[in-house]
Order: C-alpha cells, then structure tokens, then sequence
C-alpha cells in the first residue's frame, strides 16, 4: 500500500531545506538537509523520496524564485503546492525563523492541511504577468519624472499658469522655458524631459505588446469580454486576468472580493461587531486596477461610441451585464458622494462591487481551454 508522505521545502536561490512528515498526527517529522537549487537535485530528492512505496506531497512558499520547482516536481508526476506566505499559521512570540525550522513547520502545516494553496500560473500566463507587471514599473517611474521635474521647477519659482499639465499646451510652455541661469542647470532640465518622454515611449511600445499578445494568448476571450464594463479598457482587462488567473476558482463574487482585499476588516467580540477599513489582502496590482477604473463611475450613465464599439462582437449576455453595472455603479457612486464619504471610501466601494461585475462576466466568458 503506497504511504503519503509530506514534503515541505523551504526554497532560496542557491539551496533547499527539505523536511518530511509522516502520515497520521503522531507521525514523525524529520529535517532530511539542504540540497542544492537545481533541477538535477530535485529530480534526486523525488527519486530518493519516492522509493518504498511511499509517494511524495510537495509544498513551498510562495516567493521570489517563482514556480520553477513546482512545474519541476508536478512534471515528475508528483503533487506540489505553493502556498500563500501571509496566510501560514505562526505562534505568537516564536521569534526564531531558521531554514530548518521553516522547512519543519511547512511538513507538519501540510499534513494538518492548514496551508492555503495559491494559484499557479503556466507560463504563457507568467509571461503575461511579467509583461504588464514592467509597464506598471514604467508607469510609476513616469510619475515620479514628471514628480521630479515639477519640484525642480517649483525650487526655481517657475509655475506653469494653465489649468490642465502635461498636455499640449503645457509641453509647449516647458519646451519654451529658457530661465536659467547656468547652463547645467538648463542641462538637468533638458535632460529631465528627455526621460519623461523616454518613459512615455517606453509605456506606448509595452500598450502595443500587450495588444499583440493577447490576441493569442488563452485568457484573450475574458480581456475582451471585461472591456465591456466602462472604465476598463485592454490594459486593465489584461492586468486583471493576469493577475486574478482562473476566476473559476472562486465559487462567488464575495470570494473574489475577499481575494482582492476589497472587504472590510472585522474585529468582533459577543454583542460588540467592529469593521474598519478594508483588508488589503491579496493582489494590490489588480485592486489597484479596479480603483483606477472607479473614477470613471463619476459620471453618468451612458452608452458612449467606444464602449459601444469595444462590446460590439460581445454576446448580448455580456453586454447587458455591462450595462447593468454602469448604471448601477454610476447610481452608487453619486449617492455615497452625496453623503459627505471621502472619495477614497466612494472609490473603494465602487471597486468592490465593480469587482463582482468582473466576476460574473468572466463566469460567462470562460478563458479557452
């Protein structure tokens, strides 16, 4: 009879602590060492592992060496789980973190099953993740140039008179302004412009990338079908189904929610219920995502020609969701501004019900198999 035995790995760049723990609660588990970070060592460990009709269930910590091992040791024909960091039970007090004693705790947590298991990207699916994870890098250092430049301009005294920066007439201000009075100092602001408009080209090269790669790649159905809802448009479509993955997964829209971190935090005793601001937890790249596309919600509602040519090929089903959420959305957020909320909250609002929305339109269009 095959015996399951729990492997937790607890995985660095070069080495890996490797711990067993027997099946049953009063099985022993036992620190087996550190390997080396490769394949060949991998493949060794399973081989080891696997002999005596026993059958080895893999686990680590989600991290920054990615999912390397596991599409390794699941390739083998082994099961694997990368697990969620921040979702791994810890005693209070304990403040002794080892390799060795890591790799214990992830054997006996598996065991138990007190770990939560994220989802694991192919790489098609990471590919895109790397894609639209640098143009969000590029996007930030574009407001940190243009940040930079501002303030550089503002130590000289010199105030741009227009209502609306960064457009034409702004450039056409910051192309004519010749103040200085050293000439390296009209060199740092020659060349701060230059890396602004660097940046920017950098950002419409990655715009067109991404256009190009969804086209083909398995989750392209769901981008398109999400850009029926106003506000989000091919970046966002692509960044959430990037990121969020197989919404299948989720059995409801609240779970999504609850994944994203856009539901209130709870601290609750007896009689006496407590929430406060939201959780924050999982993905702050696409929460982040659904905020930005609140703002569009501000507005009233209506069919305009680019949301209207954008749903064209959609089936009907999608594009009354579509509608239902803006003028459902719209509604709401006019009348919690009407209360006094701070924007901040009206905005978090919008986007938790906006994420329910992406959940049911993606339910209707799944990704191709």
């Amino acid at each position: 009879m095959t015996r399951v035995i729990y492997v937790g790995l607890d995985v660095h760049a070069e080495t890996i602590a490797v711990a067993t723990a027997d099946e049953g609660r009063e099985g022993e588990v036992r620190y087996h060492g550190v390997i080396a970070n490769t394949a060949e060592a991998l493949k060794a460990l399973c081989g080891r592992l696997s002999r005596k009709g026993e059958r080895p269930d893999f686990c680590y910590e989600a991290g920054p060496c990615g999912y390397g091992a596991h599409r390794l040791v699941t390739a083998l024909g082994f099961r694997c789980s990368v697990v969620a960091p921040s979702l791994i039970p810890r005693k209070a007090g304990d403040r002794v973190k080892t390799d060795r004693r890591d790799a214990l705790m992830l054997a006996r947590l598996h065991r138990a099953g007190e770990l939560q298991p994220v989802w694991t990207p192919d790489e098609a699916h990471e590919a895109m993740r790397d894609l639209i994870r640098f143009r969000r890098q590029a996007t930030d250092a574009l407001k940190a140039a243009k940040q930079q430049l501002l303030s550089f301009l503002l130590r000289h005294g010199l105030r741009y008179p227009g209502r609306s920066r960064w457009g034409k007439a702004h450039w056409r201000w910051l192309d004519e302004l010749r103040r200085f009075p050293f000439d390296h100092q009209q060199l740092v602001f020659e060349e701060q412009k230059r890396a602004i408009r660097q940046i920017e080209t950098r950002i419409a090269t990655l715009d067109a990338k991404i256009q190009e790669a969804v086209a083909g790649w398995r989750f392209g159905p769901v981008v398109e079908a999400l850009r029926s809802l106003r506000g989000v448009d091919t970046v966002i479509a692509t960044t959430l189904a990037a990121e969020i993955g197989d919404i299948s997964r989720f059995d409801n829209a609240r779970q999504l929610m609850a994944w994203l971190g856009l539901v209130p935090s709870e601290h609750s005793s007896g009689a006496s219920v407590r929430r406060g601001r939201i959780t924050r937890a999982g993905n702050a790249l696409a929460r982040s995502m659904l905020v930005e596309a609140s703002w569009s919600y501000r507005h009233p509602a209506r069919e305009q020609r680019r949301y209207l040519q954008r749903a064209a090929g959609l089936p009907e089903r999608i594009r009354d969701i579509g509608w239902k959420a803006q003028t459902r959305l719209c509604g709401r957020y006019r009348r919690l501004a009407a209360t006094g909320k701070a924007l901040p909250k009206v905005l978090t609002a919008i986007a938790r019900e906006l994420a329910g929305f992406v959940w049911s339109i993606a339910r209707e269009q799944p990704a191709r198999a």
